[in-house]
């Protein structure tokens, strides 16, 4: 019987291509180590982005494809991630704690951003990572009812505030310190002044990623946030309908503008489906998102239904993902998170916490 070789190991391994990855893991650099024992053999897979759902299917998909290999009797798969800061826009430093920013975008408003990113960001959640979430709507913030939370921010320093903590998420909006029915009658420059201290002024407490919930539109807010918030990658949220999609491609083009990388885009109510038979419909158009990623090279990150369940558990404080968090929809979500985290984990990395700093004195 033939020796097994690491080479025929890899070469295995490299039929199976990963799904929200879309390469194959040697491709990717995520097999770290390749261990063989006479026909035994062992592998060690890292992820860059948080995979709790996937792992065990992974596992065995790698498995199989190695236990073919001629020699080998049997195989031994561990999948494990680590999360690692990207780069973000020239001359940006990292937030303090924060080792990813995603902003959710729209170029119009009524298209499900706010559902949307409160969703995203606990799928991140139950998929593994630490999670928080800035609701950068000065105007109609609506995070605070979206995830259930309520009161004032504390501060222990009396110059910076800590993050609400609910559902397993840390979050700070301007809702926190406004009563609800306030009206924000405010300027454009107060307006970017206040989010950047919403931002900066927050002790965020290890973040694998921060969602920034944006408003609609490509003016003040989102110019900030391209000019002095540190954003790792971008995703547009949109609905099939042709005036959703045109408004979308703006704040795509904004994003290119500023060099962030848009990481793809969310069809929202893609169909509709009736809560009393069951009925799926595209009323809102078909096919949308879909012609705008291949349009703009960038990748369909998922498509999800316009559902009474989403629409009525977000109202009440308790998201699709954190009320049924077994159900289909959530299962998209997890599925939307994973993907958008894996596009994030093929760009470039900061390595600026790797380097020691040099002190003269």
């Amino acid at each position: 019987m033939s020796e097994v070789t690491r080479n025929q190991i890899e070469e295995a391994i490299k039929t199976y291509i990963e799904p929200h990855l879309e390469k194959d893991l040697v491709s990717a650099k995520a097999v770290k180590n390749i261990t063989i024992d006479g026909d035994k053999v062992k592998v060690e897979i890292l992820l860059g982005f948080p995979a709790k759902g996937i792992g065990v299917t992974l596992g065995a998909a790698v498995r199989e494809r190695i236990e073919a290999v001629e020699g080998v009797a049997a195989a031994d798969v561990r999948v494990d991630w680590k999360i690692t800061a990207h780069t973000v826009q020239k001359g940006l430093t990292p937030i303090k704690n924060v080792k990813n920013v995603i902003a959710v975008a729209s170029g119009k408003g009524g298209v499900g951003k706010s559902t949307t990113s409160a969703n995203l960001a606990l799928a991140l959640l139950a998929e593994g990572a630490t999670v928080g979430v800035l609701d950068a709507d000065i105007y109609g913030p609506s995070q605070p009812r979206m995830l259930g939370a309520s009161g004032r921010p504390e501060t222990k320093d009396g110059k910076t505030i800590e993050p609400m903590e609910s559902l397993g998420l840390q979050s700070m909006s301007i809702g926190y310190l406004i009563e609800e029915d306030t009206a924000m009658i405010w300027r454009g420059p107060m307006v970017t002044q206040a989010l950047e201290q919403l931002l900066n002024d927050t002790n965020w407490k290890e973040l694998d990623y921060l969602v920034i919930d944006l408003p609609p539109g490509t003016g003040d807010t989102q110019l900030t946030l391209a000019q002095k918030v540190p954003v790792s990658g971008a995703v547009i949220v949109t609905t099939p309908q042709d005036i959703a999609l045109l408004d979308a491609r703006k704040g795509l083009k904004m994003f290119e503008k500023v060099e962030i990388p848009v990481l793809g885009i969310i069809e929202n109510m893609s169909t509709h489906i009736c809560s009393n038979c069951g009925h799926e419909e595209h009323i809102f158009g078909k096919d949308g998102g879909v012609e705008m990623a291949k349009e703009y090279g960038i990748d369909l990150l998922g498509c999800l239904p316009l559902d009474i369940r989403i629409r009525e558990e977000t109202d009440g404080g308790m998201p699709t993902v954190a009320a049924e968090p077994d159900s289909n929809i959530a299962m998209l979500y997890r599925d939307i998170a994973r993907k958008t985290a894996a596009k994030l984990s093929l760009t470039a990395r900061d390595y600026a916490d790797k380097f020691p700093s040099i002190v003269i004195e």
